[in-house]
């Protein structure tokens, strides 16, 4: 048994395309509002036409009424179909083209009509009010049918009423030149839809474009998982008008860059102040993978363009990569610092066995002192002249690095620094980075020599990095501090470019500064002031200097190495 598939009946509906949508919308609007200019003329229309009619029969009513003749022989004659009075008023009526023209008395006796057998009669309508002296226009029926009325009093030469005059004026005359009006109304209203009809073609032709003639459901579905996407992702998404002014701020944004909403419709300068994260955020730094540091976060940026002359910006935090990575740098500073060890505690074994083997006792027993004094004596140097454990311990571990490299790292005599610093750890990465820097620049140049300064004064902290190394250019004294830049071949777990734009924005937080001159005889000077390092003096705890053990030096015997590492700082090249 066969059975007929069922007809699947298509719903009517709107179109799916925006630019038919918004067509049929628009010419919906245009028909609409000709066909309401039409009715609202229309309506109106219709009540000026009665109220001319009226007019125009009070008018013909008082011009009849004016005549003096049609009083007097409505006193000296009698109605007839041939009386004076009727043939008056049928010249009137013939002249002005009115339904009617009566003349009656006071008792209302009709003295004129068309229909002349009905002279002598009274009139169907109250003639009261005309003859209490009133002038009347109005609608009405009458034995005529339908008409425009004007009704007038009619008064003899010493102004007594002696009868009324009433003029009509045919109701389907008026009529007529309305409907004779519709067709050309009806003519400026096509007119008008057309003109609607082509301007709604051109501007959905125009959403077509702007929209890629996608539905308003598509557009809807695109705007959520839009805003679904830029507030879940975890990368901070700005985006900025062609005007250079923020549009658009993620979650993410927001929090990397520690604004608010309220930044939106400021630009750059405005929302984050000026700087190099507001240059990359403007495109005056171009590239790609930019490195700017925002707070104490460490950012990348990459800027595209938009089609309509705006941009977006994405933000990729690289904070925790970068303490990564100076843990790893921290980290193989320990190592290569404890493989220098190694190398040397080899070499002295080797030449005290040797000693001990040609039975130089004494010598072996000098030798061993001087070993296990030239290490303390470095170390207990370090440690009375910086109080602070953390960085002494830093200090004695970069000395050991530094020999190792062939490269004199010495503090110098001046250094004193009590051990009641604010910011110890920032103080370490300040001194690590600078260090390093120094060590990069003399390695392998003769006579290679770093010197460390520090020392307080009051609240102040004044640190002084000197090195033999070939110097800073003149023109390179503010691009070494600038996030990014640098001169050497960046590892492969990060990028170069942080390091000293973190020594000044360290510095800068506690309202110092950090710059970079020429050392006396050549090199490099890079001078830390840190108005705000130390506590007050009456407030220092009372804690001695660590002594640390002849026979491990270095980093090995620091207190607390991994503070130390965590906050060791990324080396900078100039």
């Amino acid at each position: 048994m066969s059975s007929t598939p069922p007809v699947r009946r298509r719903r009517l509906g709107l179109p799916r395309r925006v630019f038919s949508q918004v067509l049929l919308m628009q010419l919906a609007i245009a028909a609409g509002v000709a066909v309401l200019a039409t009715g609202l003329f229309l309506a109106p229309l219709g009540d000026q036409l009665d109220d001319q009619a009226m007019r125009r029969a009070l008018a013909i009513a008082q011009t009849t009424a004016q005549q003096p003749q049609v009083a007097d022989d409505l006193r000296t004659t009698r109605p007839a179909a041939d009386g004076p009075v009727q043939t008056e008023a049928e010249r009137i009526r013939r002249a002005t083209k009115a339904e009617y023209v009566v003349v009656l008395d006071r008792q209302g006796v009709r003295w004129s009509h068309t229909d002349p057998r009905r002279i002598g009669e009274v009139v169907s309508t109250d003639p009261g009010q005309a003859l209490a002296g009133q002038e009347i226009m109005e609608i009405d029926n009458g034995t005529l049918g339908r008409s425009a009325r004007g009704k007038v009093p009619l008064r003899d030469a010493d102004g007594e009423i002696v009868g009324a005059v009433s003029v009509g004026i045919a109701y389907d005359s008026v009529r007529a030149r309305l409907v004779h009006a519709i067709p050309g109304l009806f003519a400026y209203a096509g007119g008008a839809l057309a003109v609607g009809a082509l301007a709604a073609w051109l501007i959905s032709r125009r959403v077509q474009r702007q929209t890629r003639d996608l539905a308003f459901s598509d557009i809807a579905g695109l705007l959520a998982e839009r805003e679904a996407m830029l507030h879940g992702i975890r990368e901070g998404v700005v985006a900025l008008d062609r005007g250079g002014r923020v549009r658009l701020l993620n979650d993410e944004a927001q929090r990397l860059l520690d604004i608010g909403g309220e930044a939106v419709g400021h630009s750059p300068e405005g929302a984050l102040g000026t700087g190099r994260t507001a240059d990359v955020l403007a495109g005056r730094v171009t590239g790609t993978d930019l490195l700017t540091v925002r707070g104490q976060r460490v950012l990348v940026a990459n800027r595209m363009p938009t089609g309509d002359g705006g941009a977006v910006v994405t933000l990729r935090d690289r904070t925790e990569l970068e303490q990564l990575g100076r843990e790893l740098d921290s980290t193989r500073g320990l190592i290569d610092a404890l493989r220098a060890q190694d190398h040397e505690h080899a070499n002295r074994m080797h030449t005290l066995l040797g000693l001990l083997e040609l039975e130089m006792y004494d010598d072996a027993v000098e030798f061993v002192g001087e070993v296990v004094g030239d290490h303390r004596v470095t170390a207990e140097q370090i440690t009375e002249r910086i109080q602070d454990p953390l960085l002494a311990a830093l200090l004695v571990g970069k000395a050991t690095v530094a020999a190792e490299r062939g490269v004199a790292l010495v503090v110098s005599d001046r250094t004193r620094l009590p051990d009641r610093l604010v910011d110890p750890r920032g103080l370490v990465t300040i001194v690590g980075n600078l260090v390093d820097n120094a060590l990069d620049a003399v390695a392998g140049t003769p006579h290679a020599r770093v010197e460390v300064e520090l020392r307080a004064q009051g609240r102040a902290a004044t640190l002084r990095v000197r090195d033999t190394g070939p110097g800073v250019p003149v023109d390179h004294r503010e691009l070494v501090f600038r996030e990014g830049w640098s001169t050497k071949e960046p590892p492969a777990h990060r990028q170069r470019g942080i390091g000293l734009p973190l020594v000044r924005r360290l510095a800068e937080r506690q309202g110092g500064s950090a710059t970079v001159d020429a050392a006396h005889g050549g090199g490099a000077a890079f001078v830390v002031v840190l108005p705000e390092a130390l506590t007050e003096p009456d407030l220092e705890p009372a804690l001695s200097a660590p002594a640390l053990p002849g026979s491990a030096p270095g980093p090995a015997a620091a207190p607390d190495p991994a503070a130390a590492s965590e906050n060791a700082a990324e080396k900078e090249s100039r």
